[in-house]
């Protein structure tokens, strides 16, 4: 395959990826306007169902493309900033992510409880919050370095 349909490839994953991530802090932030714990399991079974079917294979070929489309344009991995510095980034992001996945679980788990509090689901949201912003970020500028080719 390619350079530039390995570029291609990468790209798109990295377009449903970004896409998806920031549309469910949308879906949850919706939700939390409604103050019911059983649309927030909903939202949250919504959150934990699009990240297996698109975030997760979107992980996989945004690596398998962009490390692809590096070794076949020539691009030393480690020694080109904006490709080093997005791969950090990307990877931390991926480390948060993976903590956030069991906090996704735990408040749909809790929200879908009879008797749960909103107050309760709030306190858990705003850890959920604060674990996403630095999972999502970290991405986001991995994307803009990467787009932008920001020499280290």
């Amino acid at each position: 395959m390619g350079y530039l349909w390995l570029k291609l490839l990468h790209l798109v994953a990295v377009t449903l990826f970004l896409g998806n991530v920031t549309t469910g802090l949308f879906w949850v932030h919706r939700v939390k306007q409604r103050h019911s714990p059983a649309a927030l399991a909903d939202a949250m079974d919504g959150v934990i169902g699009s990240d297996r079917l698109f975030t997760i294979p979107a992980v996989v070929v945004i690596i398998v493309g962009g490390v692809g489309a590096a070794i076949v344009g020539g691009l030393p991995l480690l020694r080109v900033g904006w490709i080093t510095w997005g791969l950090g980034l990307f990877a931390f992001s991926g480390v948060m992510f993976m903590w956030l996945v069991p906090l996704q679980r735990r408040i749909r788990d809790y929200a879908r409880q009879p008797d749960a509090s909103w107050e309760v689901c709030l306190a858990m949201l705003r850890r959920w919050d604060l674990v996403g912003a630095i999972s999502l970020v970290p991405a986001w500028i991995a994307f803009v370095l990467m787009v932008l080719k920001v020499p280290a």
